[in-house]
């Protein structure tokens, strides 16, 4: 038998997949959820049930030049992380002690929200510079690691 993937890279690649779902213009991302070695709830970035998809209508942040990581509040759409949230919380799943596995770090607003919700570690595929996420993750004893590579 060939060598299984390992865990982590499992789980990471799933995210990726789980991405290729994302409505948004700018960057699809994947989040999952994970608690031993089971998948809880998966989420990927676009807009709330019954609403036009940017990619019909256009995004909001591009028509008003916001750069990426900057107002968040000015975007039609909901965050892989914070639609793992939701769909857990829907069908009354806690994720206290959870695995998230993200295709992109999440941004300050999911990483506080991932934080209440006493995850355990976050991973993810692409970084970008954050540190006041890094900061509260770090303070919080949330572990955070950073999986760089190709996962399709």
């Amino acid at each position: 038998m060939d060598e299984r993937l390992p865990w982590p890279e499992y789980f990471m690649r799933i995210a990726h997949l789980v991405a290729q779902r994302s409505t948004c213009t700018r960057r699809a991302v994947g989040a999952i959820a994970v608690r031993e070695k089971r998948i809880l709830a998966t989420g990927y970035n676009g807009v709330p049930t019954n609403i036009a998809h940017c990619a019909d209508v256009g995004c909001i942040r591009d028509k008003m030049g916001i750069p990426s990581g900057e107002r968040h509040e000015l975007c039609r759409g909901l965050h892989a992380e914070q639609n793992v949230i939701i769909q857990a919380a829907t069908h009354s799943l806690e994720l206290t002690g959870c695995d998230i596995y993200c295709t992109t770090k999440p941004c300050i607003l999911c990483t506080k929200m991932l934080i209440n919700c006493e995850v355990k570690n976050i991973y993810f595929a692409d970084n970008y510079p954050d540190e006041l996420s890094e900061q509260m993750l770090e303070e919080a004893g949330v572990n955070y690691v950073y999986m760089p590579g190709e996962f399709l």
